[in-house]
């Protein structure tokens, strides 16, 4: 790895970027799994609101990309 300033910076400056992307498809994963898992009806509403607005945020900031946001949210759906 080049060892000058600016590589340095952007050395850094990717793994904060790997990091927080990481926490953020892991809190999307885990909303998923959640609401599949979820049995009371009431319950299993407010957990897939929950899931598909963070996969549209993750769409709107380029984590996912818009077409797997809209599948996923497809697929959450059809399986509630």
């Amino acid at each position: 790895m080049a060892r000058s300033k600016q590589s340095l910076k952007r050395h850094r400056t990717d793994v904060a970027k790997a990091k927080r992307n990481r926490s953020r498809i892991r809190a999307i994963r885990t909303a998923m799994k959640k609401a599949r898992a979820a049995e009371d009806p009431e319950e299993k509403k407010k957990l897939i609101a929950k899931a598909q607005k963070l996969l549209d945020k993750a769409a709107r900031k380029r984590l996912l990309h818009n077409n797997k946001a809209k599948r996923l949210k497809s697929s959450l759906m059809k399986k509630s």
